[in-house]
């Protein structure tokens, strides 16, 4: 019976269960179902998107490559072509993303709630966050995110030499920078990148080591693999399974090693007793892999011999952390509007969706003349219609990574003990014990979120 289990020492897992409990109502069998199958119709729809570049068809994944060339003509052409494409869908998306809004309110009035956004955080296991900590952190990212992410793409406009800025010049190097290429086989990523988790900790090093003896790492990209990357938890051997589609570039390097961080996680949490103990919340996860990002930049100069290359690779890392939280702002407040207003027409959407947009906009970038394209851009988010409310995980994790950080930059050897010890817990506490067991403190107010910002302002002002 669960009344005779260690009440302290079951508390997480007992909590998760009586909550599928609570949620479950026979009338929503065949509803989930129904939302199983609509959900899949997205990367149906998404899958058949190409666009011919140079006479040649591309997925949309693919030709965004281009938008990295040093021919601006050529990245505003394949910058259009892929809107273009996108937009002959947006009637189906529409349609497809009304009836997920129909079903999933109906799902959530079933169950007894007002909305279904309410009903998704209980499903989701938010213990430990409310709305009203999504909106402080939407806040927190106007406040005092925002106006990093100006200093960012105004320090991109001048070295690119460029009088305005637009979306296509975002992800290009000037004339005459050539790509970095941290490494040319995927048996070097994979010995360079042991060489700097043994550099971080010997035990993050021999983590990779054991994955490698056991054949669990699939890096290499080739013909027919599935794309994306990811870390998989074995239970058997308690040694996970890296895959990914390493091309020898930078973004490579940046994966391995967030998975690394992902794989270092399954190792420290596998000797506990109870599968269920090992199911922890996805924002620790998140900073097991984030933080090990971060920390990692130290030793990078295990990829690279060229001080120069070096700092640009750390400050293309400072970039891509900071410039992201708008758009998970922005994606999660959508989301809210949404379910508290299940009845809108396409036309309120897409109001409510500029509205939100340009609330988060920064003052660099020129999208005149764009306004078709921007309308649309909701409808390229995945987790909107696979997975809803699930995003802000991100945010929240990647500022628990930057806490991290600071503390590796005041002691070391501290901050990775207080990193293996929240991660040794796995899903065995909440997530401010979790948090509080890294060092950290569960909080994403605004006060916190400045913090946090002046620090990594600090950092990426030593990097350039």
């Amino acid at each position: 019976m669960a009344n005779d289990l260690d009440k302290e020492k079951y508390f997480t897992y007992l909590r998760s269960v009586k909550k599928s409990i609570e949620l479950f109502r026979e009338e929503n069998i065949a509803l989930q179902a129904e939302l199983g199958v609509l959900q899949q119709q997205y990367g149906v729809i998404t899958g058949k998107m190409t666009v011919t570049v140079e006479k040649k068809e591309y997925t949309l994944q693919q030709a965004a490559k281009f938008l990295e060339s040093h021919d601006r003509n050529k990245r505003e052409e394949v910058y259009k072509k892929i809107q273009d494409r996108r937009l002959q869908d947006t009637t189906q998306l529409n349609e497809l993303y009304n009836q997920l809004i129909q079903k999933r309110n109906k799902e959530a009035i079933n169950a007894g709630f007002e909305n279904y956004r309410d009903y998704r955080f209980k499903e989701l296991g938010r213990f430990d966050y409310t709305k009203e900590d999504c909106y402080q952190f939407h806040d927190a990212v106007k406040q005092h995110v925002l106006p990093l992410v100006n200093i960012i793409y105004q320090k991109k406009k001048q070295k690119l030499g460029l009088d305005t800025l637009r979306p296509w010049d975002i992800d290009a190097e000037p004339a005459g920078t050539e790509p970095l290429h941290p490494f040319k086989t995927s048996d070097e990523l994979i010995n360079k990148s042991i060489e700097c988790f043994t550099k971080l900790r010997p035990f993050f090093g021999d983590c990779l080591k054991k994955m490698q003896e056991l054949k669990h790492l699939d890096l290499e990209s080739r013909k027919g693999k599935a794309p994306g990357g990811y870390n998989c938890p074995l239970a058997e051997s308690g040694a996970p399974f890296i895959f990914m589609n390493a091309a020898g570039q930078m973004h490579d390097v940046t994966t391995m090693v967030h998975e690394g961080g992902h794989a270092v996680h399954s190792f420290l949490a596998h000797p506990l007793e109870l599968s269920g103990f090992k199911e922890y919340p996805m924002e620790i996860a998140e900073v097991a892999s984030m933080a090990m990002e971060l920390f990692s930049m130290d030793e990078w100069n295990t990829f690279f011999d060229n001080e120069a290359d070096l700092q640009r690779a750390k400050e293309h890392q400072l970039e891509r952390v900071i410039t992201i939280f708008p758009w998970i702002a922005i994606i999660d407040k959508f989301q809210h509007w949404i379910y508290e207003n299940p009845t809108h027409t396409n036309e309120q959407r897409t109001a409510k969706w500029n509205e939100i947009l340009n609330e988060f906009k920064d003052d660099v970038i020129d999208y005149s003349g764009l306004e078709s394209y921007r309308s649309n851009a909701w409808q390229r988010q995945l987790h909107l219609f696979e997975v809803p409310f699930y995003y802000i995980e991100y945010g929240i994790a990647q500022l628990g990574a930057i806490g991290m950080w600071m503390q590796y930059k005041q002691n070391k050897q501290q901050a990775m003990d207080n990193y293996c010890n929240a991660l040794t817990l796995g899903g065995t506490k909440t997530l401010p014990q979790l948090f509080e067991t890294a060092g950290l403190t569960f909080d994403f107010s605004p006060d916190k979120i400045k913090v946090l910002m002046e620090f990594v302002k600090a950092e990426m002002d030593k990097v350039v």
